[in-house]
């Protein structure tokens, strides 16, 4: 869910810094269907009747899926931002390949939140001592905060290469947006 945030805020920095949002439709992704698949399926693993019956397929699809992600991001890596989304999505590969399957989350964070790991199929767990523990879920976004969740510094690549690459594909070809002064905005351009 932390990542949700990084698709207005993009569009949002883009616009402010002169992009056109017009400018995303001429945005050539490649494999975005490998990509659309991974993420489809993360999607309906973690749908309540898919996630009370997957068992143990649960961290194999989970895995595969993240794969697929990452390889339509690496496809596309020249993209400015998908860099940091590749990285991202690598560290959180490497945390829950090595947690067999799971992304750990920090007591802490969780508790931070007022949240406990769902006894159904998920792709947490609660860890005390994870492997690459750093890469893991040990933040918290305030439970203030719409859409509140744990998040790794993975997520945060992800986030920020996401509004990055939004950015950087707004502010791409064609002329910029004209800005106009405050002041004109209402009326009294003083010249």
């Amino acid at each position: 869910m932390f990542a949700l945030y990084a698709v207005p805020i993009g569009m949002i920095v883009g616009w402010l810094l002169g992009g056109r949002l017009e400018n995303l439709n001429g945005a050539r992704f490649r494999w975005a269907g490998l990509a659309l698949a991974g993420l489809l399926a993360q999607l309906l693993l973690f749908l309540g009747p898919v996630a009370e019956r997957v068992g143990d397929v649960g961290p194999v699809v989970y895995v595969a899926s993240t794969g697929m992600v990452l390889a339509a991001v690496l496809r596309n890596v020249r993209v400015p931002g998908l860099p940091a989304v590749a990285v991202g999505a690598t560290s959180n590969l490497l945390a829950i390949v090595a947690n067999g399957g799971y992304m750990p989350a920090s007591p802490d964070a969780l508790a931070a939140i007022g949240r406990t790991v769902s006894a159904d199929y998920s792709n947490s767990v609660v860890a005390n001592h994870p492997a690459l523990a750093p890469l893991t879920d040990i933040f918290a976004l305030p439970a203030a905060v719409p859409f509140h969740n744990v998040f790794s510094v993975g997520d945060l690549a992800i986030a920020l290469g996401v509004s990055w690459a939004l950015v950087a594909l707004m502010r791409a070809g064609g002329a910029p947006r004209k800005l106009r002064p405050l002041a004109g905005a209402f009326g009294t351009d003083e010249r």
